[in-house]
């Protein structure tokens, strides 16, 4: 009840506090543009961090579900030796479909760096063999050793090397777009509380009036606290609003690919920027408070 009553007084204010901040000038532009600007950049933060755990989820678990068996031998015994590693992969634990790609399905793997007018039957591109796991999982080096044996020309590439780097990569993401936003809130903290300074020492008259008829710190750093706070919740509104419209512009992964794109929300994760506004104003209400109070002692 005691927090209830106190967010009703800031939120409410007092006429006489009211005086010692002033309403409109640079300080006022400065906090709601400052606001505005470090909320608009967070919603990017967040659609980074959130895209690139997707990202890492995604390619982990695709990169960890199949693998890929290379066959290079002369002409002839491409089909012989294709046949005997399908022979070996249907018969071994855990995997659940294995089967040898089409032509037109190698010409369209290796079509973006070549073209589409790849002569496959003219070039000794080796025969790939596409693995699914299922749940378990199989032995990998089992395997190599008995595709050595059926298959001499088959290689088993079960995409560590390029899991490993690729989600690494998406993690550290995440990171930097996590780190962003602090960043982002500290900056914002701090161009808050130069804002409260000079509002502070442009009216520091205002207040020595105040303190002469009786007023403690403590009220007066309140009307500092509560106008500083909804100047930065009415920017960080303002901000995240045209942050989430811009997002919401981004390419969706399914028009033009998976690279570079899909970085936007996706279901519940367009609640997230909700909490960007009030995050915001508890970042200036906190600034603000210890600046006021800090400068406030400097007063004579």
């Amino acid at each position: 009840m005691s927090a209830l009553r106190n967010l009703m007084s800031l939120l409410s204010g007092d006429a006489q506090a009211d005086r010692a901040v002033p309403p409109t000038g640079h300080t006022a532009r400065l906090t709601v543009f400052t606001s505005a600007a470090m909320a608009f950049l967070a919603v990017f933060a967040l659609a980074l961090s959130l895209a690139a755990g997707r990202l890492a989820e995604r390619w982990g678990e695709e990169l960890a579900r199949t693998s890929t068996v290379r066959i290079s031998a002369p002409a002839g015994q491409v089909a012989a030796q294709t046949e005997a590693v399908l022979r070996v992969l249907r018969t071994t634990p855990g995997i659940a479909e294995a089967r040898a790609l089409t032509e037109d399905e190698q010409r369209a793997l290796l079509s973006p760096w070549f073209g589409p007018d790849l002569p496959l039957d003219t070039l000794p591109v080796p025969q790939l063999v596409e693995i699914v796991e299922d749940g378990r999982g199989y032995d990998s080096d089992g395997l190599r050793l008995r595709l050595s044996a059926e298959a001499p020309g088959a290689v088993l590439d079960d995409h560590t090397r390029w899991r490993e780097p690729l989600v690494r990569a998406a993690d550290r993401l995440r990171l930097l777009g996590t780190v962003s936003i602090l960043l982002i809130g500290a900056a914002m903290a701090s161009m808050i509380t130069l804002a409260a300074n000079a509002a502070l020492a442009a009216n520091s008259q205002v207040i020595n009036v105040l303190r002469l008829v009786g007023a403690r710190d403590a009220y007066i750093a309140r009307a500092f606290v509560r106008r500083f706070t909804l100047r930065a919740l009415t920017g960080a509104a303002a901000g995240t609003v045209a942050g989430m419209a811009a997002v919401a512009l981004l390419p969706r992964a399914a028009e033009t690919g998976d690279f570079l794109t899909g970085l936007g929300f996706q279901g519940a994760h367009w609640l997230w920027p909700v909490l960007i506004p009030p995050l915001a104003a508890l970042v200036a209400l906190l600034a603000t408070r210890l600046a006021a109070l800090r400068m406030l002692r400097t007063f004579t």
